[in-house]
């Protein structure tokens, strides 16, 4: 079964990325929900998803210390990681490319391309 982990210490945020991607449920798809790095540290060890959006500005321990830690530390190379940015961060782009992050979304989120990226990593019929 695969399984996508949303990440986020904005509750909105999570409801809007859980909502979005609610449907794959039904092609078998588990949702993982997450409220901060710490959190999500130990659903990655825990559950081993396949995919994760992950927040880059939360408390305990951010988004750039995850991917971090998952693709470096943990050498969980199969963990895909699309890191969440607010526009105008131009200064992360040297270290999302470091910790090994898979791809980016700028934030506002589009629910379309998360939608996509969903699909696309997971291969998943849309």
């Amino acid at each position: 079964m695969p399984k996508i982990l949303i990440v986020d210490d904005e509750p909105h945020i999570r409801q809007m990325l859980e909502e979005t991607l609610e449907e794959l449920e039904e092609q078998g798809v588990e949702l993982i929900i997450a409220g901060n790095g710490m959190e999500a540290l130990e659903a990655i060890r825990q559950k081993e998803p396949d995919l994760v959006f992950l927040d880059v500005l939360m408390p305990k321990m951010n988004g750039l210390e995850v991917c971090n830690t998952v693709k470096k530390q943990l050498d969980m190379k199969d963990v895909h990681v699309v890191l969440l940015t607010a526009k105008g961060q131009d200064y992360e782009n040297r270290r999302i490319s470091e910790v090994g992050a898979d791809g980016t979304i700028s934030k506002p989120l589009d629910p379309e391309e998360v939608y996509q990226v969903a699909i696309d990593v997971l291969g998943l019929a849309s």
